[in-house]
């Protein structure tokens, strides 16, 4: 609502709804990385895309590069493309490569991918290599797919084992407390959630930064009120504006400013 009401104060002061549009999304944006930054970087997008191709040409080069599928496989990850992933980084395990980074991505590929037996057997072993990965990024993973396949008890169990390991995690917390919810455990996940926004509050800046958007999603009522303050402020703009005559007027003179002189009125003044 409150874009929408950026778009039209703009169109109004501009003339023109596609140039509104083009300003609204570039002061979205910009506003967001002076603010909030919830929103991804377009310069990181760009130069991730330009990272993915570089990388496979060279993979389309030499197809035993490992380090450039891993590479690429963690990309596709991040971009939730995780069946790519998969055909990306299957090669290397095929080829040795059995330690704890190769088991773990290939392992939340799988997952992603909607294979979720070989992906929990792949994080099995990465578990067994090294049981504290990441800060317990095994039972994150772990949690968060099961939560989105329905194992909420799995799920449960996952997230609880995560929260244990990194204390302080807005997202893990945020996570259990969706499961606990959906294990009809209300009350504490109404807990957990505050929890979760009390664990951001004392956060370190650059924490706040990056927890931010699960922070808002254990309590909602914060981004609804900055959104309707904006609302307001907007709404006000559009009033005044509306009420301003903006009509362009003409830059003439004395009493021929407001329409052409007549022949008669020439000759009246020449007379005169």
């Amino acid at each position: 609502m409150s874009k929408w009401m950026l778009w039209m104060f703009l169109t109004l002061l501009t003339g023109s709804p596609l140039l509104s549009l083009g300003l609204v999304v570039v002061f979205v944006f910009v506003a967001d990385h002076f603010t909030w930054q919830l929103l991804p970087s377009p310069v990181r997008l760009i130069k991730r895309f330009q990272r993915a191709g570089l990388l496979a040409g060279v993979i389309l080069t030499n197809p035993h590069e490992r380090r450039a599928r891993h590479e690429l496989a963690d990309i596709r990850v991040a971009q939730k493309r995780y069946a790519e992933a998969v055909d990306i980084l299957k090669p290397n395990l095929e080829a040795g490569d059995e330690d704890v980074d190769t088991l773990y991505l290939l392992g939340v590929a799988y997952l992603g991918a909607g294979d979720a037996q070989r992906g929990e057997l792949l994080l099995d072993e990465a578990e067994k290599l090294d049981a504290d990965f990441k800060q317990g990024s095994i039972h994150l993973e772990r949690g968060r797919f099961r939560l989105k396949r329905g194992d909420v008890q799995g799920a449960v169990e996952a997230l609880e084992r995560f929260c244990a390991v990194r204390h302080g995690s807005v997202e893990g917390r945020f996570l259990l407390a969706r499961a606990l919810a959906k294990a009809g455990r209300a009350d504490e996940a109404k807990r957990m959630r505050e929890l979760a926004w009390n664990d951001y509050v004392v956060a370190p800046r650059f924490q706040r930064r990056r927890e931010r958007k699960w922070a808002w999603r254990a309590r909602p009522s914060r981004p609804l009120l900055y959104a309707a303050v904006l609302a307001v402020v907007l709404g006000t703009a559009g009033a005044v504006v509306s009420r301003m005559d903006l009509t362009p007027r003409s830059n003439g003179y004395g009493r021929y400013s407001q329409q052409p002189p007549s022949a008669a009125g020439l000759e009246e003044d020449l007379d005169e």
